[in-house]
């Protein structure tokens, strides 16, 4: 036996040449390893999927538990210098020959073909991979030492695959020992990968996140691992994951499935909340046959496929990973947002991150997951529902997939999930009962969570709720219908219950009156809650409202009865409830109201959602929400014509209040509305005010009978003063009467409001008593209102019934007019001096006594008068009386004076006397009759101010000079004596045209000061001249206060008026802040705003002279050096007014104009700059030159770039643009582009034209290119590249301001010069170098293609109208071939720059077709076949509607070479190669579509002829007619027993149809099967001498009818129940037996299947064969186990019954 280092050498000599002569396949071997080894997968630890695939593709002893362990170990164990090491351990059988001569080659893999023993490897790199992480991979196993090198090895050239052997084994095993542990044996197999350095952290990373759920789909391994070795304990990094049981392991045989619970346990550094730990999965294991359809050649020995589902229990093991919802066996990148996982032998792309979504072999497969889900959950349910509650079922819904998927195919499997689990009956439905009831989604309802929770509660009490479910739907288990799973359910179809279902179980169910009080009112609330929708059912019909009947007990009413019959109340108040029930009583005739009953509105009070209720009841069923108010206030109209009824309804409102039901506002409330019964028995609602019965009352002695009974006030009805009994209350006599009283306002004397009119009893005297009855009245009156109605109060007031007494006789005087003094100083106003303001009468004490003095309060009310300074004030009101009929004397007016004297000297206050005769007009003065206190005393004090005012003094030349003598008594009256300051008075009184002299006008400006409140003088100055200035007089807004620093800006302009400092002198400018406040401009902002205005009026007009502008600038020269600011309106309008003439003859702004300097000469070439006009300001102007750059003034060219912008103008002769020119204008766009914003559009406007001169002639700045002279297949003339010759290599610096200006050295630009060039050398160059740019040409559509012809000519042409190529050659009228100009490198150009089409499109092929359709009758099998296979590529929905709406012809067969192009509806498809051969034989008219005789897999001829039917081709069979003949008459034909015989009904026959009809697809009941085997029997069996006709007749499109005739054996008619046969002549010929079992089969199957077209065929089939075989019973058993047919007992019943009849029936006959 060779040694494992021997056949090492072996593989190098012969393999690889090493020794001897080089192998011509090295470098192809190398080549192939390297590209598979870098690009096959895109991320740099896909090894680890390899390695993992391989351990579980390998073989392991019995008895082993297969384990595939990684190490990472900080030691260098090769000695490579590497600083950390991979290491593998295998416990496999380990490497075999065969393997290692695998892994030194390329694409040759042990596993190949044996997909079906469970090797999941196939990508053919494998062991390679590692490449990707290491160098020098190490493998150790079987006594084979060797390693291989990622570089080429030295003697061969070649990488990857060369074994190489291990000299140093012995070293790194003992590393690898001490590592793995010299306790424990180590694996047959080892791996020893030394990491690149830069794939460390990327491998620890992966091994530390290996997926636990790895291990579920692999059929081997049962633990993987993964250890990092390390000298720091601490950074060590453990994981294990192992499969710990499989349980419950149950085969399916009906669906060739299995079931098991697989434990997964996970552990290492990490806990269950980073997904570690233990989890159950249920797993699910299916098989399915691979149908022919998405067979694949990479699967082309795998006849079933094996589905996996695993289905997680809690919480799934990922470790904080993403967890994939696809493995093939190793986990995918796909997540599914399913909770399940599908593992399947799926073909991935060559990342293996996802599977090949369009593949139809991965679509076969999950075609299959949702069969093998419906039937995984469903065992999962049956399986609860034997070993668990209802409750526990609710978790196997969680593995439905109700959320979407990002994959539109995984969609597709979701729905076809659930359109397949709504026919199953899966649903736990409530059926209150022992029995559970499962049904479909689609025959369940849900309920309310609310209504749930009433029918559980009402079940508990005892209601019965079996009918829940005869409703016309099924009730969801209410430990399935919860919130929480509103998703799954939705998800399954189960919608709510529709509202009528309420209604008619709340209507035949107890639940009203079977429930308790609670569990009532949350029925109520729930139908409150529901009530839009419940409202449009009958519930309006079904009595659900309790309520307290005639007698005392509870009846149920509708709500209909509440809204249309009855009325129905609520208490709002829980105390009440009783109380208004039992009332209720007493008026319910005269209601018709009934309460709900009271336990009912007891719970109600109490319920948390009682608001909801109450206003159910009131807004949808009328009920009134009513408390002891609301009552009376709603029925007291029903008893406004029963007396008795009034009555009571006192009585109840008395007791109400009394036991506090009613509160004294309640009572206030209702008294207005609850009716009164008076004296007559009439009844009032509307009244003024009760008055008590006359029979017990004061009033009527005063005023005899109610003077009141017009204004409304009513008399009681002695009724009120009786005793009463009701409802079970008793009232005491006279209680009422105190009631009405206090809240009804019954009232008498002296408690009584009375209306606002006059007593008659009070125009004469009263006697003492009544006069007492009207103070005690009065004081009531003041007390309760506060006061006494006007029309009483001037009755009582101007009534001459009070007695006084005036100088010792007695009368009777209005209490107004009367006095009662309270001290002597009445005896002192009768003094003889004065006597004339004297005359008081005095109430007569004696007559009233002194109870009267109790009552002065109610006197003062009245008018009566008490005090002296009243009676003071009755006298000036006297004398003041006399002065609205004569003015009065000079003696009058010193009496006045001289009796305030008087008072003062006897020590009495004069003020009373002063204050009523002070405001009077009875004082002469020098503007007339005047009050006193406007009126002034002249004096030296007043002369200054009589210059400006018309202030009334004293007339002293009418009183004289004794007027000076009452000076003190003319200041008590508010006459002004002295000035002191009264610049008001001098204000109020002012002259309407006052003298302006120095002293007035100070005078004004005085008032002016000290009256800041008052805008008279103000107002009535302002706007006059009053200032003399420089320019005359002036008003206050046209004046200035010169200043003396900044004064020279006032004096700029010569229109500025300034006030004559001479005239007035230093003092006028201690008033500057008065000459501010009126408008004089006196401080510096307001001069500036001032300026600023007549700046901008005179710039308005170009009125600015230069004398001005000068004098201006120095004059902000000299402002700047006082640090004067000026205003920011001034300096706004300065900066912003057009006020500086420029050399282009207008007006500017500073920041509009340029101080001209020598910087400005080349530009100025072209452009129009606007310098400051020197001829115009003389040279004097550069002095300011800093002031004039202050305020904007341009003065260098680098901040002036925008001027020539904006004066742009370029000469119309473009050779006067020097480059000096350019380079000028190139630097001011430099300058502006440090501003980082877009050029003016105005300049890149102007700039647009062709200006920059280049190689092909003058061009826009967007028309031309730079040159690069690293183009060294370009020239200079192949483009429009600027002159540089012409500006000098300079000029290329300035690419950024071309730019700017629209150059972006598109290289399209190029592309579009094209069309100037007729050179196929020079266009070709171009193009190249265009390819060479990767130029796209977008949508330009001035760039088109050369086509040549002949020698440099040609045409440009359009990119739409070329193809690259046009492999049937059909296109060249149609297309510009360019495959035949260009090559291959150009044709890539054309198809990526140009999107040129690699070939005509399906369009362009259908174009082509009706193109042949109207042209052509015939085409060639070429042409022919190649639109076809066209067709077939491109075969979609789309191209069918296209095909079928637009195809008037299609080709068919001619006999001849060609094939001829006839009407689609003249062509039919040869289904029945018998009718085919008939009709070609009879008919000269090609019939019969064409379709390729040779089978290609290009164009399939089943696939073209699937084409044709699907745009409408007809087949033969279904288009001909046929027509039976040859039997006419039946008296000719023989009939013949069919049980008789043995070739045509025979029991063989029978058990053949019997078996397929009970177990093929069919599937029919035993009735219907029985049924048509008997009519089968009982049909009538001919024989014949001739043969059977048939006539068969093709109409065509223009009217013509093809006709056909054919011979049968055998015939049925069905439905007459009769057969036909031609006699048998004997012969045994094989075909004519064959024909006969046909016809016989066809016949016979027709006859039982006429409706089932899609079985007919395959009974027909099984008869045939039948037939052949003569139906010998051990043939016929033997074919039934075959095609696994089996009879029932029933069927074998039957046929002994026909058979032993058929016996008796041959007895009988013989």
């Amino acid at each position: 036996m060779t040694t494992p280092k021997k056949h090492i050498e072996t593989i190098r000599s012969q393999k690889f040449s090493i020794g001897g002569e080089p192998n011509s396949l090295r470098d192809d071997l190398n080549s192939a390893v390297t590209y598979l080894s870098t690009e096959l997968y895109a991320k740099d630890v896909h090894f680890l999927m390899e390695l993992i695939q391989n351990a579980e593709d390998n073989d392991y002893d019995e008895g082993i538990a297969p384990s595939l362990e990684f190490v990472i170990t900080s030691k260098d164990i090769t000695a490579t210098g590497v600083s950390n090491t991979l290491l593998i351990f295998n416990n496999e059988k380990g490497f075999s020959s065969k393997n290692i001569e695998s892994i030194c080659s390329v694409g040759s893999s042990t596993k190949k073909g044996k997909r079906t023993n469970g090797y999941i490897g196939e990508k053919g790199i494998g062991f390679k991979s590692v490449f990707l992480i290491t160098q020098r991979p190490y493998i150790f196993s079987n006594g084979y030492h060797i390693k291989f090198n990622e570089e080429p090895c030295t003697m061969c050239n070649i990488r990857y695959i060369v074994p190489e052997w291990v000299n140093d084994d012995d070293r790194i095993m003992s590393n690898i020992r001490e590592i793995y542990g010299s306790k424990n044996c180590l694996p047959i197999t080892t791996i020893v990968l030394p990491l690149k350095h830069d794939k460390i952290e990327a491998v620890k990373h992966q091994l530390s996140t290996i997926h636990p759920e790895l291990l579920l789909f692999l059929t081997k391994i049962r633990k993987l691992s993964f250890k990092e070795d390390c000298e720091d304990s601490g950074l060590q990094n453990n994981t294990s994951i192992t499969i710990s049981s499989e349980t419950n392991f149950h085969s399916r045989k009906n669906s060739d499935a299995d079931s098991y619970l697989v434990h997964l346990f996970a552990n290492g550094n990490g806990n269950v909340d980073q997904g570690l730990g233990e989890c159950g999965y249920h797993m699910w294991r299916q098989r399915f046959p691979v149908t022919d359809e998405h067979k694949v050649d990479t699967r082309k020995e795998v006849e079933e496929w094996v589905l996996t589902l695993s289905f997680p229990v809690g919480q799934r093991l990922n470790r904080g990973l993403k967890s994939p919802g696809v493995y093939a066996f190793l986990p995918t990148d796909m997540c599914t947002n399913f909770p399940f996982i599908i593992q399947a032998d799926f073909l991935l792309a060559s990342s293996r991150e996802t599977i090949l979504m369009d593949n139809k072999w991965n679509q076969g497969i999950l075609n299959c997951v949702p069969s093998a889900f419906v039937n995984a959950f469903c065992s999962m349910v049956k399986v609860a529902v034997e070993d668990a509650p209802i409750s526990t079922l609710v978790s196997m819904f969680q593995f439905l997939p109700i959320n979407e998927s990002s994959y539109s195919m995984l969609n597709d499997v979701r729905d076809t999930i659930k359109a397949k689990l709504v026919e199953e009956s899966v649903i736990s439905c409530q059926s209150y009962t022992a029995q559970r009831r499962w049904n479909k989604s689609s025959e369940v309802g849900r309920l309310e969570s609310d209504f749930q929770n009433i029918l559980e509660k009402a079940k508990k009490q005892g209601v019965s709720l079996h009918s829940i479910s005869s409703h016309g739907i099924n009730i969801l288990h209410s430990s399935f219908d919860k919130p929480e799973h509103d998703k799954v359910l939705d998800f399954l179809g189960v919608k709510k219950v529709g509202v009528e279902w309420y209604a008619k179980f709340i209507r035949d169910s107890n639940l009203v009156m079977g429930v308790s009080e609670d569990v009532y009112l949350e029925l109520l609330l729930f139908l409150a809650q529901k009530w839009n929708l419940l409202c449009n059912t009958g519930m309006k019909d079904i009595p659900i409202l309790k309520c307290v009947g005639y007698n005392g007990e509870i009846s149920l009413f509708t709500i209909n009865q509440a809204l249309q019959d009855f009325i129905l109340s609520l208490s709002t108040k829980f105390n009440q409830i009783s109380w208004l029930i039992n009332w209720n009583k007493e008026f319910i005739s005269a209601t018709d109201m009934y309460f709900m009953s009271a336990s009912t509105q007891q719970s109600l009070y109490n319920f948390s959602q009682k608001k909801v209720i109450q206003d159910w009841l009131s807004t949808s069923t009328d009920v009134l929400m009513m408390d002891v108010s609301k009552y009376v206030f709603l029925w007291r109209h029903n008893i406004i014509e029963d007396n008795k009824f009034v009555i009571s309804l006192m009585h109840f409102l008395y007791h109400s209040h009394k036991l506090g039901y009613l509160s004294d506002e309640n009572i206030r409330e209702l008294c207005i509305m609850v009716p009164i019964v008076d004296n007559c028995g009439v009844l009032h609602l509307n009244y003024k005010g009760i008055l008590v019965p006359a029979c017990s009352s004061n009033w009527v002695g005063l005023l005899g009978t109610n003077p009141w009974t017009a204004k409304g006030y009513i008399e009681l009805s002695e009724c009120y003063l009786t005793s009463g009994l009701f409802s079970g209350s008793s009232t005491s006599p006279n209680e009422l009467i105190q009631f009405l009283k206090t809240y009804f306002a019954a009232s008498d004397l002296p408690d009584m409001s009375p209306p606002d009119t006059t007593i008659p009893a009070m125009s004469g005297p009263l006697t003492k008593e009544n006069a007492f009855l009207v103070f005690k009245w009065i004081r009531y009156l003041i007390r309760k209102a506060g006061c006494i109605p006007d029309k009483l109060l001037n009755c009582i007031r101007s009534g001459c019934w009070m007695k006084i007494s005036l100088r010792g006789s007695t009368g009777y005087r209005p209490p107004s007019r009367s006095f009662m003094p309270s001290s002597s100083w009445a005896n002192l106003l009768q003094n003889d001096e004065i006597s004339i303001l004297v005359d008081i009468p005095i109430i007569d004490e004696r007559f009233y006594g002194d109870e009267i003095v109790e009552y002065k309060e109610e006197l003062k009310q009245i008018g009566v008068m008490f005090e002296y300074g009243e009676a003071c004030k009755y006298a000036g009101k006297h004398l003041m009386s006399l002065t609205a009929f004569s003015t009065l004397t000079k003696e009058n007016v010193f009496s006045i004076l001289k009796f305030i004297r008087f008072l003062r000297q006897n020590l009495l206050s004069p003020v009373d006397f002063i204050d009523n005769v002070k405001e009077g007009k009875w004082l002469r003065t020098s503007e007339g009759i005047r009050s006193p206190v406007v009126s002034t005393l002249l004096n030296k004090e007043w002369h200054a101010a009589t210059k400006i005012s018309d202030i009334p003094f004293i007339d002293r030349d009418y009183y004289g000079p004794e007027m000076l003598t009452f000076e003190t008594e003319l200041e008590l009256l508010g006459v002004t004596i002295k000035f002191n300051n009264n610049y008001q008075l001098v204000s109020d009184f002012l002259k309407p045209s006052p003298c302006f002299e120095p002293d007035s006008t100070f005078l004004i400006l005085d008032c002016i000061r000290n009256l800041e409140s008052d805008n008279k003088i103000f107002n009535a100055v302002k706007d006059q001249k009053i200032f003399k200035t420089n320019n005359g007089y002036m008003s206050p807004s046209e004046s200035y206060l010169l200043h003396s620093e900044w004064g020279c800006l006032q004096q700029v302009f010569d229109v500025v008026s300034l006030i004559d400092h001479e005239f007035y002198g230093n003092t006028i400018y201690s008033y500057k802040d008065v000459l501010k406040k009126i408008g004089v401009k006196v401080d510096f902002e307001s001069v500036c705003e001032d300026f600023n205005s007549i700046f901008k009026n005179l710039a308005s007009r170009n009125g600015i002279s230069n004398d001005n502008v000068l004098s201006f600038l120095a004059c902000w020269n000299k402002l700047n050096a006082l640090g004067l600011t000026f205003s920011e309106n001034l300096v706004r309008s300065i900066i912003n007014v057009k006020w500086l003439r420029t050399s282009l003859g207008d007006y500017r702004m500073p920041k509009e104009c340029i101080l001209f300097g020598t910087g400005w000469n080349s530009i100025s070439a072209i452009a129009r700059l606007p310098f400051v006009n020197e001829e115009y300001y003389g040279k004097e102007i550069y002095k300011y030159r800093n002031q004039l750059k202050s305020m904007g003034v341009n003065t260098s060219r680098k901040e002036g770039y925008h001027f020539v912008f904006d004066g742009l103008s370029l000469p119309s002769d473009l050779s006067n643009v020097s480059p000096a020119s350019v380079y000028s204008l190139l630097k001011c766009i430099r300058i502006y582009q440090l501003k980082d914003s877009p050029l003016p559009e105005l300049l890149v406007k102007n700039l647009t034209k062709k200006w920059v001169k280049t190689t092909v002639g003058y061009r826009a700045p967007n028309e031309f290119l730079f040159f690069d002279s690293n183009w060294k297949s370009l020239e200079r003339l192949d483009g429009p590249f600027i002159d540089e010759e012409f500006y000098g290599k300079k000029i290329t610096s300035y690419v950024d301001e071309f730019k700017a200006l629209g150059n972006i050295s598109n290289i399209t630009l190029l592309a579009r010069h094209l069309n100037f060039h007729s050179n196929f050398d020079n266009i070709t160059r171009i193009y190249s170098h265009l390819s060479n740019c990767n130029w796209k040409c977008g949508d330009d559509e001035m760039i088109k293609i050369w086509i040549p012809i002949g020698f440099n000519q040609g045409i440009w042409v359009d990119a739409e109208t070329c193809v690259i190529c046009d492999q049937d050659d059909l296109f060249g009228t149609s297309f510009n071939v360019l495959e035949k100009f260009y090559d291959k490198a150009l044709q890539d150009f054309f198809s990526n720059a140009f999107k040129v089409r690699h070939c005509p499109s399906l369009d362009d092929y259908l174009r082509l077709w009706k193109t042949w359709e109207g042209s052509r009758e015939t085409l060639s099998h070429e042409e022919c076949y190649a639109f076809w296979r066209v067709i077939f590529e491109n075969w979609t929905l789309n191209t069918e509607k296209t095909l079928t709406n637009e195809l008037v012809k299609l080709p068919v067969y001619s006999g001849l070479s060609d094939i001829m192009l006839c009407g689609k509806e003249d062509v039919f498809i040869a289904d029945d190669l018998e009718l085919k051969d008939l009709f070609q034989r009879t008919c000269s008219k090609p019939l019969f579509v064409w379709y390729p005789e040779t089978r290609t897999s290009s164009l399939p001829s089943e696939k073209l002829l699937e084409i044709y039917r699907k745009i409408g081709v007809r087949t033969i069979s279904e288009s001909m007619t046929k027509n039976y003949s040859g039997i006419l008459d039946e008296d000719k034909l023989k009939e013949v027993n069919p049980r008789e015989h043995k070739n045509f009904i025979c029991k063989g026959l029978l058990k053949l149809i019997l078996g397929f009809l009970g177990n093929s697809s069919m599937k029919m009941e035993p009735k219907e099967k029985l049924k048509s085997v008997t009519n089968l029997l009982n049909a009538k069996v001919f024989q014949t001498e001739e043969p059977v006709t048939i006539n068969y007749s093709l109409c065509l499109s223009n009217g013509e009818n093809v006709s056909a005739t054919m011979t049968r054996m055998i015939r049925g008619d069905r439905e007459n129940s009769k057969l036909f046969y031609q006699k048998s002549n004997g012969s045994n010929c094989k075909r004519r037996k064959l024909e006969y079992a046909t016809n016989y089969s066809v016949t016979i199957s027709e006859f039982l299947l006429w409706e089932h077209e899609e079985s007919k065929n395959e009974l027909a089939e099984l008869i045939k064969l039948g037939s052949v075989l003569d139906f010998n019973d051990d043939a016929i058993d033997f074919l039934m186990r075959t095609k696994n047919l089996q009879l029932l007992a029933e069927d074998h019943e039957f046929l002994s019954k026909s058979f032993r009849s058929s016996l008796k029936d041959c007895r009988n006959k013989h």
